[in-house]
């Protein structure tokens, strides 16, 4: 088993360190990608224990991330696991099913769906709301993780994120909720980086309805 990160540079007060994302899956090859459907009006309903956000997908730039992201969440995949990595300006980290598991957090941000995905880099920029993949070294090691930037397109964080990970969505509904998560107290994680959170943020469910179904 081997950790996949998400490799950007993340200011911090005593001068610029690189970021470790634990998007970690198994050695399994790249599987094909779903099927590749157009554009539709199916968004994303993220429900966590601090509230809904909503996510419009961008099927056109990134159609194979985006299927794949429905599939796992019509599966309930991503039910009760939660966000196991947060950096208030930076991206909240989510996806992973070992977080399911509380004895497991020692191996939190090591899991996947068994197999990855590859890449759709594009032309979309990083910026607040924007969901997109975590992935390792290896462009097309991507599965199940994915995080949800909490900066403007014109931070340099998000600046080196753009073009090196997928981007497939955005939030239209529950900024405030991302802040709120954004928000939470954090320590440090295995590897030192002021990203574990101090309590549990589960993600309880993510439904895919059409966009005409919300009120």
């Amino acid at each position: 088993m081997k950790t996949w990160n998400i490799f950007c540079a993340v200011s911090l007060a005593v001068g610029m360190t690189t970021a470790w994302a634990g998007d970690t899956q198994t050695n399994a090859p790249a599987k094909p990608a779903a099927a590749r459907s157009p554009a539709t009006n199916e968004v994303a309903i993220i429900n966590t224990t601090e509230g809904e956000m909503v996510v419009a997908f961008w099927p056109d730039v990134a159609p194979g991330t985006v299927a794949n992201f429905k599939k796992l969440a019509g599966q309930g995949f991503y039910d009760g696991t939660c966000f196991h990595r947060i950096m208030k300006g930076f991206m909240i980290q989510g996806g992973d099913p070992l977080t399911k598991d509380p004895s497991a957090e020692d191996r939190w941000g090591t899991g996947g769906p068994g197999y990855t995905l590859k890449a759709e880099f594009n032309s979309r920029a990083h910026e607040v709301g924007v969901l997109s993949m975590a992935r390792g070294q290896d462009p097309d090691s991507a599965g199940s993780q994915f995080f949800i930037c909490d900066a403007p397109a014109d931070n340099p964080n998000m600046q080196y994120l753009d073009g090196k990970y997928t981007a497939f969505g955005k939030l239209i509904k529950g900024g405030d909720v991302l802040e709120k998560i954004a928000a939470t107290p954090v320590g440090p994680n295995a590897f030192g980086e002021p990203s574990k959170p101090l309590k549990r943020v589960g993600l309880l469910s993510i439904k895919i309805v059409p966009a005409d179904a919300l009120k």
